[in-house]
């Protein structure tokens, strides 16, 4: 991905997590304290001078009561929402830390509880999501295309292989990770109840 990729994508988290905030009547205070996330650098993240991780867009999306593959998809009010989006115009983004791709493969703006994720992680990758439940519910379901990753939801502990699909719903902290010698490629399907 190259770095107008990255600018962009980083633009549209932070008019994303500014709009969230700003509809929910939150301060910079109040988000930090219901996300954990510090107020700087949340700050710097609307401001799109930060190029957050995973954890710490989970964190926010837990604070702002979204899944975090909402802080990816949509691209203003003004946008009008359109029920095709083609693969070239699906955003990626590239998680600092772990180096895992996503990819918002769901129309952006369109009106729909459903989002779909499609995940590239690298191999020996590992990323450990310590929120826990939320005010609305989310479900989520991974279904694996390439490779294997591990998935642990709270004390449960999963395996998954090709064509394996675990369901679960986000009340505990989540981890996954890449065990394997090459990269695991998987789609999430993501149901937010609170979203129309």
């Amino acid at each position: 991905m190259d770095n107008s990729t990255d600018t962009g994508i980083n633009e549209r988290i932070a008019r994303c997590v500014r709009d969230l905030r700003s509809t929910r009547g939150l301060t910079l205070d109040a988000l930090a304290a219901r996300s954990g996330v510090s107020r700087s650098m949340i700050s710097m993240i609307e401001r799109g001078g930060a190029s957050p991780t995973a954890v710490v867009l989970e964190k926010l999306a837990a604070g702002l009561s979204v899944s975090m593959a909402s802080l990816f998809g949509a691209t203003g009010e003004t946008a009008p929402a359109e029920p095709l989006v083609r693969r070239e115009q699906q955003a990626q983004w590239r998680d600092p830390q772990s180096g895992y791709t996503r990819r918002s493969v769901s129309p952006p703006n369109w009106p729909s509880p459903i989002q779909l994720v499609e995940v590239d992680f690298p191999a020996g990758a590992r990323v450990a999501y310590e929120t826990g439940g939320r005010e609305n519910v989310i479900h989520q379901q991974v279904w694996v295309r390439e490779g294997r990753i591990d998935v642990e939801l709270g004390d449960q502990r999963h395996s998954l292989h090709p064509g394996d699909c675990l369901a679960m719903r986000l009340e505990h902290p989540l981890i996954f990770s890449n065990p394997g010698i090459r990269a695991a490629r998987y789609v999430v399907a993501i149901c937010d109840m609170g979203r129309t």
